[in-house]
């Protein structure tokens, strides 16, 4: 049994919305941070390769420079602007660093010349970047070394620029650093001098992402949440919760309005079948017992007028008799079926306070319990508030404790005993009596089963050559039972059938096993009302 519950836990699960929603989220996350790690290893590569040839770029022009920087002094530096533009242009900036051989560390580096011309202002917020970097700091050392930067700066005037080379010239004079800069998209848009999350591709991808993502959960939890609208009034309509509460109203995804309409169709049914059956019963069982009245009452004239030394004429008096009986339990089976047919259609569960009922109705046997000789034990828990319906309940404590009590023999006890277990009431009825056969223990609660014997059950028998004998039986429809010892009922065994249906039906179970010091335990397990 666990292997299949497992199979149909795991099935529930695979098909589970909630399940299929984490696994969305979960690909929604996972899928762009892996396509995040490819795409920043290719914009590595591309940032490399970027970087090489700028690299390149400024070692070409500090090559075209150093003749005349190897010969340089102090007259040369009011011209190196105009040098310096020959290699530059509106994308391509150079500037020049000088530190003379007179100042040493790396706050003597000073900028001496800039093409195109820059405010003092950017050049002296460039120069400090280079230091707290670290870079001057180590041309102090050797003044060698091409050394490739990705340093993202913003000028005064907001526009901003990628330094992408440092490349040092040694000579008489000091050491002199030649810095290229870019301020091309190719170098602006990449990921050079800033986090690759940062770039306008990946964070306008990120926003469509985002907005896809966020469109795609929000139609799950709108299904979702509409799905729990759905449950709980259904738990409203099924605990006549409410009034009358429509699943088209509480609908407000418009591709499930169709589904919310059949529901309210479905519910309407249901509930127009129910009053169709229990109205059926009602007019049906006053138009069968109205003729069988009217017959038994004609009897009476019969009785009187037919000697009672005519055997014949006494004894079919006594057959039509018995007849009208069996006719008139029949008419009360009848209507019982179709009236517990309309409750497992639309089963009551209000708030019923299950230690009330059970004392009220349990105060009724005490004439019938004194005539048996019969011992009852109450074990009631107080205030044990059960969600059922008042009628149904009192049809299944009816049913069990009469079952007890027809078996139980004289002077035997029995204990009714009602208590809480977690969210579940538990109601167990023991009797003293012979308890099952254990090859039937499990068929009690089938319809028509019953293990009764009587006298009068085997003259119905001989009379109508329909059943077996024997103690245990299936009980014909056709053909009632007399419990031993009574006269006052008809026993078509459906008493524990019914029971099991009733209780089925509001979402609570029974069992059945004998005592283990004789006798028949029956349990009742109910809901508790929150």
């Amino acid at each position: 049994m666990e292997q299949p519950r497992a199979r149909t836990g795991g099935r529930w699960l695979l098909r589970s919305l909630a399940s299929r929603l984490v696994l969305v989220s979960v690909v929604f996350i996972a899928v762009p941070i892996l396509i995040y790690q490819q795409f920043r290893a290719a914009d590595e590569d591309k940032q490399t390769l970027l970087l090489q040839s700028a690299q390149q770029q400024g070692q070409l022009i500090a090559r075209a420079l150093e003749p005349l920087l190897a010969k340089a002094d102090a007259s040369l530096l009011p011209r190196l602007g105009e040098e310096l533009s020959r290699f530059a242009d509106e994308n391509t900036r150079l500037k020049l660093l000088l530190r003379p051989k007179a100042v040493p560390g790396a706050q003597g580096f000073y900028y001496v010349g800039a093409a195109p011309q820059a405010p003092n202002v950017n050049l002296d917020i460039e120069r400090q970047r280079l230091l707290e970097q670290g870079i001057l700091a180590r041309l102090a050392d050797t003044c060698s070394g091409n050394q490739p930067l990705a340093i993202r700066l913003q000028t005064a005037t907001g526009a901003l620029e990628v330094l992408t080379s440092i490349t040092p010239i040694n000579s008489p004079f000091g050491c002199w650093a030649v810095v290229t800069s870019h301020s091309t998209p190719t170098y602006l848009g990449s990921s050079i001098g800033q986090p690759y999350w940062q770039t306008p591709e990946v964070q306008a991808a990120a926003l469509i992402y985002l907005g896809m993502a966020a469109l795609v959960l929000l139609l799950f939890l709108g299904v979702w949440s509409n799905l729990r609208r759905f449950g709980s009034l259904a738990r409203q309509i099924g605990n006549h919760e409410g009034g009358r509460p429509s699943f088209a109203e509480q609908n407000t995804v418009p591709e499930l309005r169709s589904v919310a309409e059949d529901f309210d169709r479905l519910v309407d049914t249901l509930r127009s079948s129910a009053d169709n059956l229990r109205r059926a019963a009602e007019d049906n069982a006053h138009a069968f017992k109205t003729p069988i009245a009217v017959i038994r009452q004609s009897l009476e004239p019969l009785k009187r007028i037919i000697p009672g030394n005519d055997g014949r004429g006494p004894r079919a008096i006594v057959m039509i008799d018995r007849s009208l009986d069996r006719l008139d339990g029949l008419v009360s089976f009848a209507r019982r079926m179709e009236e517990a047919a309309a409750d497992l259609l639309e089963p009551p569960r209000r708030k019923v306070d299950m230690s009330e009922l059970l004392e009220d109705m349990l105060s009724g046997y005490a004439g019938l319990l004194a005539e048996r000789h019969l011992h009852l034990r109450l074990l009631i828990t107080p205030h044990v508030v059960v969600r059922a319906g008042e009628d149904l309940l009192e049809t299944v404590v009816e049913n069990i404790v009469e079952n007890a009590i027809s078996f139980s023999p004289p002077d035997a006890s029995i204990q009714v005993r009602l208590a809480r277990s977690g969210a579940m009431a538990v109601l167990t009825v023991e009797d003293e009596g012979p308890g099952v056969d254990p090859a039937h223990i499990e068929r009690i609660f089938e319809r028509y089963f019953s293990q009764r014997e009587s006298n009068d059950a085997a003259e119905h028998r001989t009379m109508d050559a329909t059943g077996t004998d024997g103690g245990s039986s299936i009980v014909p429809f056709d053909q009632p039972v007399q419990p031993a010892g009574t006269g006052d009922s008809l026993h078509f065994g459906i008493g524990l059938w019914i029971v099991r249906r009733n209780i089925e039906a509001i979402g609570g179970k029974v069992i059945a096993r004998n005592r283990e010091t004789g006798g028949l335990l029956i349990r009742v397990d109910l809901p508790m009302a929150h």
